[in-house]
């Protein structure tokens, strides 16, 4: 990651200090005032920049490959400032993919502000890309892979329709962290990422980050960071950079017991389909060859004659794996969105209705495959 090379380096230490201060003081008025004009890039007050949350964006900007990087409070704190902070009344928003639940309820509430928008969930190619751009759609907003189904999208080829059109990119890159896949290098403007997961690593912080050229930034940093306060604390971000410190070891280990479990569930009639870009066998292969280097641990399969009582049986027959939302930490996770009530709305948003979604952790893969075999007895 490179050693600290910011306010009091030369004490040689090996961690950045978290600078706990809400503001920073000038040596004079006029000093002052020159650096809070340029707050994107001055220490003033820490709503805007602190040298601790800095030494984090630009980490995060060399591991994503931009020219610059904005931390938020969390990762719906960084999807909030994209889209408040890039769009306007009259503008369009083409979400294409399954995408993260609360962005699109985002999405829906920006509707009261006079800003519409398209869900593509199904063809997602480029063809059917470009068809849905409208005169006034202003940003193409992309997950891949996608939320629930880990649908995989062709970046280069999406990408490059964008810029023909004129319209402006951004993907939520969570799923894969930069080790895997390089989307701002695939021609997407922006790459989100919640810090809450792998990056963190260790569910223990909540954050959230947007990468992308320094104008974009410095865009969102005023419209969006600035007015609406989803602010990362020094502590925070210092707890993300020793995060950061372990992503390759652990990304690595998530892969390999990933890879084992998909490869146990394959041999399991009551796992109908497994979600994954490791399970693709099908047209999305090639592209799963050519944009990722590897692949996490996040994956869902469809559970066979499924109803709400047995998805909920067999969810509450594991133990290792525990029930709760997010992911990408030490420990195994379960849920799926599956509710009493809400088959047909699942349905209609492409979402199999016995989708379990299972998050796995570094407890082995041994330990893994033997509490979902144990499971499935009780099906």
């Amino acid at each position: 990651m490179g050693p600290w090379d910011g306010p009091g380096h030369e004490t040689g230490a090996v961690t950045p200090p978290v600078f706990q201060t809400s503001l920073f003081t000038k040596p004079s008025f006029r000093t002052f005032v020159q650096q809070q004009a340029a707050e994107h890039d001055e220490y003033v007050y820490s709503r805007g920049t602190n040298p601790t949350v800095a030494f984090l964006e630009q980490r995060l900007a060399l591991l994503e490959g931009g020219e610059a990087a904005k931390c938020f409070g969390s990762g719906m704190g960084a999807i909030s400032a994209v889209l408040a902070g890039l769009l306007g009344s009259g503008d369009h928003v083409l979400f294409v993919n399954n995408v993260y639940g609360p962005t699109l309820e985002l999405a829906e509430r920006l509707g009261a502000f006079g800003i519409e928008h398209t869900v593509l969930t199904e063809d997602t190619g480029p063809d059917a890309v470009e068809a849905h751009i409208r005169p006034d759609t202003a940003l193409i907003y992309l997950e891949s892979p996608g939320t629930m189904r880990m649908k995989v999208l062709d970046l280069p080829a999406i990408t490059a329709v964008a810029r023909r059109r004129g319209v402006r990119t951004a993907i939520d890159n969570t799923w894969a962290t930069p080790l895997f896949q390089k989307p701002l290098a695939l021609g997407a403007d922006l790459a989100i990422h919640s810090l809450t997961k792998y990056i963190g690593g260790h569910s223990d912080v909540v954050g959230g980050a947007v990468v992308g050229t320094r104008p974009l930034i410095r865009e969102i940093f005023y419209n969006g960071h600035q007015l609406f306060g989803s602010v990362m604390s020094a502590t925070e971000a210092s707890m993300v950079l020793r995060g950061l410190r372990t992503l390759p070891v652990r990304m690595e280990e998530h892969r390999r017991n990933a890879e084992r479990v998909i490869d146990y569930l394959a041999t399991r009639p009551e796992a109908a389909v497994v979600h994954h870009p490791y399970a693709e066998h099908g047209p999305d292969a090639e592209i799963t060859a050519r944009q990722f280097s590897g692949f996490s641990g996040l994956l869902s399969f469809e559970l066979a004659e499924a109803t709400f009582e047995r998805v909920a049986r067999f969810i509450d027959a594991l133990s290792l794996f525990r029930t709760g939302v997010s992911w990408g930490g030490y420990e195994s996770l379960v849920t799926s969105p599956l509710r009493p009530d809400n088959e047909a709305q699942l349905r209609a948003k492409g979402v199999p209705p016995g989708t379990v979604r299972l998050s796995v952790g570094l407890e082995g893969a041994d330990r893994q495959i033997a509490d979902l075999e144990a499971a499935f007895t009780t099906l």
